[in-house]
């Protein structure tokens, strides 16, 4: 699979569009998880992102079943949060497996926390999302969201065969609606879905990543 830390990927072009983030808790297309039980980011923006990204998740929830909706995680994170993230992750895989060169060590740290340089939350661009159903329970999904490999026994793949057949038909309906709405998914986190930054263009064939990073102080004002 095609992981964030291919040298491939920083020498995608950007093509920095200049588009406004818009707030996902504005929508009454989806729910969003307000608790941020489950993320790591402290910042009043994590539910922003870029505005087309709005309007194609808009597609993807028109696509679902009546009964089901989208329930939104994180959007947007910090860079300074994603870098030590990343770090903090890096270091714990230092430990974990010694037996990993850097090389490596570096791609399998991509696998469950992206590399700065090339990251798609800090742009706006990727949205971390599962299913609930009418009464608002969250699907059995086959491992709970952000689990990595070693916590969730490698569940976390979208495609991972370890999984129920429930969770893997749940996992079919979150995906074709995103899919059918333009995103793509990191292949090692069933959860995480974006749309134009340089994993999406790598995927799609895009001949530029439309997004760049953001600084968390240009969106105090939306």
């Amino acid at each position: 699979m095609l992981t964030l830390a291919d040298p491939s990927l920083p020498a995608i072009p950007l093509a920095d569009q200049a588009e406004p983030f818009v707030d996902l808790a504005d929508y009454p297309d989806w729910a969003v998880d307000l608790s941020r039980s489950q993320i790591s980011s402290r910042s009043p923006h994590f539910l922003k992102a870029r505005r087309a990204v709005a309007e194609r998740l808009r597609d993807a929830a028109s696509r679902l079943p009546d009964s089901l909706r989208l329930y939104i995680k994180e959007a947007y994170r910090p860079l300074a949060r994603q870098r030590r993230s990343y770090d903090e992750h890096l270091a714990r895989l230092r430990g974990l497996k010694p037996e990993l060169d850097e090389a490596a060590l570096l791609r399998e740290a991509s696998l469950y926390v992206a590399p700065p340089a090339v990251a798609p939350h800090p742009t706006g661009a990727a949205l971390d999302v599962t299913l609930i159903d009418a009464a608002g329970a969250e699907l059995d999904m086959g491992c709970p969201f952000n689990a990595d490999s070693e916590k969730s026994g490698g569940a976390c793949y979208t495609d991972s065969p370890g999984i129920s057949e429930p969770a893997r038909a749940n996992r079919r309906i979150l995906s074709q609606a995103m899919r059918d709405a333009g995103f793509v998914n990191y292949p090692s986190e069933w959860w995480h879905w974006s749309y134009g930054d340089r994993y999406w263009a790598a995927v799609s064939g895009a001949p530029a990543a439309l997004y760049a990073a953001v600084d968390e102080s240009l969106l105090e004002t939306i």
